[in-house]
């Protein structure tokens, strides 16, 4: 996985940031290139957090909605009255 990948996985827009605060950038890629990315992101968690609020990457959503024909419904059985 790239560093840039990876940004973009946590939602950090890689060219904002690097733009941004380049010495900041190479060390953290310089750091992510040595670790795997789980260890990465437990170590560096809040530096990523406010990197994540500074350089936001702005991705439009699809929102996709269900087919009509494809919804599945409950299906309600009556109930049978007892008999004593």
């Amino acid at each position: 996985m790239k560093f840039e990948e990876y940004l973009r996985g946590k939602k950090i827009d890689p060219d904002k940031f690097k733009a941004g605060e380049q010495e900041q950038y190479v060390k953290l890629k310089r750091i992510f290139d040595q670790v795997h990315p789980n260890s990465f992101t437990q170590q560096k968690l809040f530096l990523i957090n406010k990197i994540r609020r500074t350089y936001q990457l702005k991705e439009k959503l699809e929102v996709k909605k269900p087919d009509a024909a494809k919804v599945m419904r409950p299906k309600i059985k009556p109930l049978k009255p007892k008999t004593s």
